[in-house]
């Protein structure tokens, strides 16, 4: 009888809650919270998105929780702020228009999510960063077999999961997608050549599948993007260790996918109209790039309309004079921004370049993350100048994680010197 009376139940009725901390509770959550917001990055069918649902409750229990922001990561959040100015400050002869407004508002909120990562990955930063690539992992899966379904035609819908006969995923651009999958493959590579990742065989078949996604998306930029973040990847692992073994096995595996690869891509290119796609898209430019009306004329015709005008034209008035976006972030930034706010937004881009590379090839803990996820964000960097990226919520959430990073291998550091 004493058995059952004094079973688990009974002790949790006597008060054994008593001795969970609620501390514990709230963090617990606050990490399910964190690694939501991460894997919802994928979902970009419309405006909003349950990325930008769980945004708040996030961003708020951790504030809650006492995360700080670290002199490390100061200049992010200085140039962000002042960038989001330059365009409230260009944005004041239209505030009677709804869409130049709910575009700055959309703005400000990434860069308010850009500076809520740096927070949260500067403290607990390895088991934080890792966390969230295990999520990104996820979701790059999840919208990889959506947008391979979505090709495919198995959705019986043309138009779901696919655009204009390319993959689409979860996105509502190709582009998007393609180069959505990037960081995913990158941490899978990183893995597998350092021999960290604890399901070798899984992390080989994810990495194809993810390779075949980017492929069907037949993104030039997210093609050659991918190519050279890996390229990068590489590079910094391969000149960063200290062990013939390693680098031994670096150039072997390196060869060896890269052969893999040229096999599973002439396969696929063999399959269908996808040759037929692939051809097609591989050509330097595209018709709607040329010509005077085209994106590359209208950029020629842009730029001199905005060295006479220092303060810039405002959010969006580039696409009511062109009838098109200028399809370039750094001309983007200027048109939105005035001088002040292109110059803001380059700034940024030198900055935290000069971060990534420094905490890539400079040893300290935080390095390994470094080395995956820089390379994407310098991808974006470079995708910047032919496609409008200040919009992509998974790259504010890159450019808070280098910081962040950076905000921790500053702190690490004065802890070394003062222990020396």
């Amino acid at each position: 009888m004493n058995s059952i009376t004094e079973g688990p139940g009974s002790r949790w009725r006597a008060g054994a809650w008593s001795n969970v901390q609620a501390i514990g509770v709230l963090r617990g959550f606050a990490s399910l919270l964190h690694a939501a917001f991460i894997f919802f990055a994928c979902f970009a069918f419309s405006a909003a998105s349950p990325y930008d649902i769980i945004a708040i409750p996030t961003i708020l229990l951790w504030l809650c929780l006492g995360i700080r922001l670290y002199r490390g990561a100061l200049p992010l959040a200085v140039l962000l702020v002042f960038y989001i100015g330059t365009i409230v400050v260009a944005l004041m002869p239209y505030l009677g228009e709804p869409d130049p407004v709910a575009w700055t508002i959309q703005l400000a909120y990434l860069a308010i999510t850009a500076i809520f990562f740096s927070m949260l990955y500067a403290d607990h930063s390895r088991e934080r960063v890792e966390l969230a690539l295990k999520a990104y992992l996820a979701s790059c899966l999840f919208s990889a077999s959506l947008g391979i379904v979505g090709y495919a035609g198995l959705t019986g819908s043309d138009e779901l999961f696919a655009r204009w006969g390319r993959a689409a995923g979860s996105f509502q651009d190709p582009n998007v997608f393609g180069s959505f999958l990037t960081l995913g493959v990158l941490y899978l590579l990183h893995g597998l050549l350092l021999g960290t990742s604890r399901r070798p065989l899984f992390a080989f078949l994810a990495l194809l599948f993810l390779l075949v996604g980017i492929l069907l998306s037949f993104s030039r930029g997210s093609w050659g993007g991918s190519m050279m973040a890996i390229v990068v990847m590489v590079s910094a692992i391969y000149r960063t260790s200290t062990s013939r073994t390693l680098r031994r096995r670096i150039v072997s595996l390196s060869l060896l996918a890269g052969l893999g690869g040229a096999v599973a891509i002439g396969g696929v290119l063999s399959i269908g109209t996808i040759g037929e796609t692939f051809s097609q898209r591989a050509s330097v430019t595209q018709d709607y790039d040329e010509g005077e009306t085209g994106r590359f004329g209208n950029q020629l015709r842009g730029l001199g309309q905005l060295i006479e005008e220092p303060m810039g034209m405002g959010p969006l008035r580039w696409r009511r004079t062109f009838g098109l976006e200028p399809h370039n972030s750094y001309i983007g930034s200027f048109a939105n921004g005035g001088w002040i706010g292109g110059i803001t937004f380059i700034c940024l881009v030198l900055a935290t370049a000069f971060v990534g590379f420094r905490l890539m090839f400079h040893a300290s803990p935080f390095q390994r993350h470094a080395q995956i996820v820089f390379p994407a964000l310098l991808m974006f960097f470079f995708q910047a100048v032919q496609i409008d990226i200040e919009k992509w919520r998974h790259v504010y959430m890159m450019l808070g994680m280098v910081w962040g990073l950076e905000a921790a291998r500053i702190r690490w550091m004065a802890h070394r010197l003062q222990t020396d």
